[in-house]
């Protein structure tokens, strides 16, 4: 009854219309459903040298201190973790497309925390926000889609370099690519019947199938419990002598920009679907919410680990009754028991994530329908943005071009009274950026 007491002061359940129990079990639908993140993002930061076990302790613990503020401080059902796109952007464009040590990439998420946490302290990124043109938000989301999509296809064997084709089908035959589609076509089948953590148990049937393959085996040692790996080989491992590069404010600035249109986006959605918006229409924990997702961040860039970001996944719990920021702590304690299982998720082949990144691009498809492409000064610069992203396999080159196509488009059109005074700032330091080889 104190127990129950002590909830009912801190999270105010009854005026949300909920209780323990149900905050719980939301907190538990949220946690399936987003639970491949701790698989995922350790496998794609690993590939940038980063060690895969270190990077499994820091997400969950970035994750975990972003889940508190969220609970206790913005008492809201929202659950935090490494962003998928980021994670890709911090791996495939930044370490192994510019050449970067995952150090400089770690340095630019620490940049673009602090800089997020100033701008929810003084409400900047709302001025942001609604600068960047409504087509190129939705955009960004599906070029990352399609972005990650491509990773995951390559990365399962599905598709394949071609020296004619640059691209091509791979050997569907081999046991790798027999697993992968099986996790695939299982992710697809439950998401269609709607099944709550669908790609978890996607995941989970495919490793079954690739241990009887031989694809992947058993930890070593043979148990499935054990002590957290170490942080020492990914934490505070900052650099500063790139700082003052345009490169790094392009890379600081892409990470800023994804996380506040993911977050924002996210945020609005899942809030809506719980009637916590306003008669007006705006969320008035929005605030407390944007610097829980900020600080996360800043202590996920310190302890190794890519931009932490609030979940879309978050809409499972609150579809299951969460209100309150019970709901996020539910969630926090089911990460925190996953810290000790890092044999377990080591099991899993790379096949089995790789299809959970072609769903997740799926997810992100979705916005694509709210683009006008009956506008071409709005259409084409977003089309530029889907297809630059994908194709020269980078999220920055895709928002870089995105920006400087809108700018020049509206211009030559007759239309700049369309453009915000942000976009010419942006699209200038991103034209300066191509520009910067001629000119110094």
């Amino acid at each position: 009854m104190e127990e129950n007491s002590f909830f009912e002061r801190k999270f105010r359940l009854k005026a949300h219309n909920t209780d323990v129990k149900t905050e719980f079990m939301a907190g538990l639908t949220t946690f399936m459903t987003m639970s491949y993140i701790l698989i995922v993002n350790p496998d794609l930061l690993s590939k940038t040298g980063m060690d895969q076990g270190g990077v499994f302790t820091a997400t969950i613990i970035a994750s975990v201190i972003a889940m508190l503020l969220m609970g206790f401080y913005a008492n809201l059902p929202f659950a935090l973790s490494a962003g998928m796109g980021l994670n890709a952007f911090f791996t495939y464009t930044v370490c192994l497309g510019m050449g970067y040590d995952w150090s400089f990439a770690l340095t630019a998420v620490f940049l673009e925390g602090i800089v997020f946490i100033l701008l929810s302290l003084f409400n900047v990124r709302e001025a942001i926000f609604t600068s960047i043109p409504y087509s190129l938000k939705k955009a960004v989301s599906v070029g990352i889609g399609l972005f990650i999509a491509l990773i995951g296809f390559t990365s399962s064997g599905l598709i394949v370099a071609n020296d004619a084709t640059f691209l091509a089908l791979g050997n569907l035959l081999t046991r790798e690519s027999v697993v992968a589609l099986i996790a695939l076509f299982s992710m697809a089948i439950l998401t269609a019947r709607g099944v709550k953590g669908a790609l978890l148990y996607g995941i989970v049937l495919s490793t079954v199938v690739a241990l009887a393959l031989g694809v992947t085996h058993f930890p070593a040692a043979g148990s499935i419990f054990s002590l957290p790996p170490s942080l020492s080989d990914v934490a505070f491992k900052l650099e500063w002598h790139n700082i003052f590069t345009l490169d790094m404010f392009s890379v600081m600035f892409t990470f800023l920009f994804v996380d506040i249109f993911d977050t924002v986006g996210t945020l609005t959605g899942v809030a809506t679907k719980a009637d916590m918006l306003d008669e007006d229409g705006n969320f008035p924990g929005v605030s407390k919410a944007l610097l829980s997702d900020a600080i996360g961040t800043v202590f996920g860039s310190l302890l190794g680990t890519s931009t932490i970001t609030t979940f879309v996944e978050s809409a499972s719990g609150v579809a299951e009754g969460g209100r309150t920021g019970l709901t996020s702590l539910s969630t926090a304690f089911f990460f925190l028991i996953s810290l000790f299982l890092f044999p377990l998720f080591s099991i899993v082949p790379g096949q089995a994530t790789a299809a959970a990144l072609i769903m997740v691009g799926l997810f992100m498809m979705s916005p694509i329908t709210e683009i006008d492409f009956t506008d071409y000064t709005e259409s084409i610069p977003a089309f530029l943005t889907i297809a630059m992203m994908p194709f020269a396999y980078s999220i920055a080159e895709g928002i870089s071009v995105g920006m400087i196509s809108y700018v020049l488009m509206k211009l030559v059109t007759g239309r700049s009274k369309e453009i915000s005074p942000v976009m010419y700032i942006l699209s200038l330091v991103f034209l300066l950026r191509y520009l910067s080889p001629v000119i110094f």
